[in-house]
């Protein structure tokens, strides 16, 4: 790759500075795009940290309120969770950057956009996917799938000797080996020393949340109002605060969620590529949300509704998963899930506690609950002499399965 135009997904880690360099190094004029999706960096000194590497450009672009608005809440209102444990905090977040990267690329006429992403991973899928999707003139460069690079790249050591020798500020530390992706739905800490899917992660590990045996002895309650299945609304039920600005509500729940442990995960998952991974997550107000939707979700939507809903949950997490966001299998999903949240309104009593989110009510002007209906003690609304033919019906074809079964098994025994 030389003498071209290349936008670059630059963090101002090794591998992205080291990236940036080589391509400099090779006549290319190269911006460095800098995604605030929440993580918690210094973003002037990433930004003087490309500039010194040579960088023609340093673009830095605050996506926090997109990031909730239109990727974390409807994943949400999808009830999104992928192998039923991981809420794609990682996952959630690529496409968001990728938009970003060609709509700067397009901008300035750059014809190759380029990321860090190894060969081993998901990241690579979630950009490239996203980039031909939204641009499919564009050439994609993938440092870690092109020969040269890997001729001169070995691993970390040959990055470490490559960038002191250009002067390249190195942080090699062994405090923390593994590695991490922060942003602000969740923090993941995977590779390195936790390989080992039987290694017990320390404590120290966690910078997101609080670990659920250190959360407050206090429990704390919150009431959280949904609109349309999106949340609009946080509660304190205590002190009275409020948040309803998407992105206010959701870095409260943060707040509240990492005070009290909430959203801790340890997994092996399955990758796209075909490797398992084992991942350490933390998501606090993700969860808190995720549960709180779940739970409103039981009184307002229709039970057949619900139950085709829940048939396209897992293939909508799979896709967000493994990088699909802008496909027109993605964009049906979305059209049925919006439809499915028209009538989700209504709020939800939550208490945090040690890593537990524990439901204690809800009340919905949308609600389908019938309390006079699912009495036992009030006769009112329906005849329950009426459940005898009910049950008989949907014995026909269990009565029928046993004569024939019964049949079988006579014949067999008469046959041997």
């Amino acid at each position: 790759m030389k003498n071209q135009k290349i936008v670059l997904a630059y963090s101002g880690g090794l591998d992205t500075s080291v990236i940036l360099k080589w391509l400099i190094d090779r006549g290319n004029e190269v911006t460095a795009y800098v995604a605030d999706v929440g993580q918690d960096d210094n973003f002037e000194e990433v930004r003087e940290k490309a500039l010194k590497i040579g960088a023609h450009e340093v673009i830095i672009e605050d996506l926090k309120r997109e990031f909730v608005t239109d990727y974390i809440f409807p994943a949400i209102r999808a009830n999104a969770i992928y192998e039923n444990r991981y809420l794609l905090g990682t996952a959630l977040a690529r496409p968001l950057i990728a938009k970003r990267m060609i709509d700067a690329a397009n901008r300035m006429g750059a014809n190759v956009v380029s990321h860090g992403a190894t060969g081993k991973g998901n990241d690579q899928v979630r950009f490239e996917l996203s980039f031909y999707a939204l641009n499919p003139k564009i050439t994609v460069f993938s440092p870690w799938k092109d020969s040269e690079f890997l001729d001169e790249f070995k691993g970390r050591s040959d990055m470490i000797r490559y960038a002191e020798e250009a002067g390249i500020p190195v942080k090699a530390t062994q405090a923390k080996p593994y590695s991490e992706d922060d942003n602000l739905m969740h923090i993941s800490h995977e590779a390195g020393i936790l390989e080992d899917p039987a290694l017990k992660a320390d404590k120290s590990i966690l910078s997101k949340i609080t670990h659920p045996f250190d959360a407050p002895d206090e429990p704390e309650s919150i009431i959280i109002e949904f609109k349309d299945g999106t949340p609009v609304k946080i509660t304190h039920q205590k002190d009275g605060t409020e948040k309803s600005d998407p992105l206010e509500l959701f870095m409260y729940a943060n707040e509240l969620g990492s005070k009290h442990g909430i959203g801790l995960l340890d997994m092996v998952e399955n990758r796209f590529v075909g490797i398992k991974s084992r991942g350490i997550y933390e998501t606090p107000g993700a969860e808190i949300l995720f549960k709180a939707h779940q739970d409103i979700e039981g009184i307002a939507m229709d039970r057949e509704v619900m139950r085709l809903r829940n048939m396209l949950t897992p293939k909508f997490s799979e896709l967000v998963y493994y990088g699909f966001w802008f496909s027109p299998e993605m964009d049906f999903l979305m059209a049925a899930i919006r439809k499915s949240q028209e009538l989700i309104d209504g709020k939800v009593f939550v208490t945090l506690y040690k890593g537990n989110v524990i439901i204690e009510g809800r009340e919905s002007p949308s609600s389908l609950y019938d309390k006079d209906l699912s009495s036992m003690d009030i006769e009112g609304g329906f005849d329950q002499k009426d459940s005898k033919g009910f049950i008989k019906i949907n014995a026909i074809r269990l009565m029928a399965h046993h004569a024939i079964v019964s049949k079988h098994k006579k014949n067999h025994i008469y046959s041997i």
